[in-house]
């Protein structure tokens, strides 16, 4: 993986928890916008690239059944975290209690979400995951503030999150060119997999980032932001 990559991953959703230390008012309203550009941008670049080349394989019969898999287990995932991968800033933990579930939900949903970076092909989904994971380290990082949690722990809970992403990358290039297990055939299904996890946190944050899920004028742009966004790449990418 190349620096740049990491670098992007790994910092936006550290730097992104760690901003809770420097705010000091409400940012709501820019987190929701951030949100509403990244959850666009997310099903724009899924229904644009990733769908189109998981049934590209062999075993495109099946991967309706796994993107199916993908949107149950992120459903399931949810009744853990809580929806922090949306955003969501829940104040009703109390004392120093962990919340295993949510870092736990939200560690695995950063893993998968990392494994479609392994094809160069995806780079542009680099841009959209980074943005999508600084509400969410932010929200988990609100958290663990709101249980008491020292400066220093909820740094060390930040990196540990905010590596997840680039370990998922590795471990795909490792099943991608079967160095891992020699279950290479198995990669189009774990996309698949994906893609059913990212259509079910896109549309969420699409639907659910806005009052009585009415967009306004400002959500609205940023949606059109992140569309437009992932059709310049498309197009770039098919013009060479």
């Amino acid at each position: 993986m190349e620096a740049w990559k990491f670098a992007v991953l790994f910092f936006c959703a550290f730097l992104g928890g760690a901003a809770i230390f420097l705010v000091k008012s409400d940012k709501s309203k820019l987190l929701k916008l951030i949100l509403s550009f990244s959850g666009a941008y997310l099903f724009a670049i899924t229904v644009l690239h990733l769908i189109p080349d998981a049934y590209s394989g062999p075993d495109k019969g099946q991967i309706g059944i796994f993107i199916l898999i993908g949107f149950l287990l992120q459903i399931f995932l949810e009744q853990f975290s809580e929806g922090v991968e949306h955003g969501h800033i829940h104040k009703h933990h109390d004392g120093n209690v962990f919340p295993f579930g949510i870092m736990i939900s939200l560690c695995l949903h950063a893993f998968l979400e990392g494994m479609p970076l392994a094809k160069d092909q995806h780079n542009e989904l680099i841009f959209g995951i980074s943005l999508h994971h600084i509400p969410a380290a932010f929200a988990l990082a609100s958290i663990l503030m709101q249980n008491h949690f020292k400066k220093g722990s909820i740094i060390i809970y930040l990196l540990i999150f905010a590596v997840m992403a680039p370990l998922g990358f590795y471990v795909s290039i490792g099943l991608s060119n079967g160095t891992i297990g020699g279950i290479d055939a198995y990669f189009n299904k774990i996309m698949g997999i994906v893609i059913g996890i990212f259509l079910h946190i896109s549309t969420t944050i699409l639907f659910e980032s806005s009052a009585d899920h009415k967009i306004n004028t400002r959500k609205m742009i940023a949606v059109l932001l992140g569309i437009g966004v992932a059709l310049i790449g498309f197009f770039a990418g098919h013009s060479h």
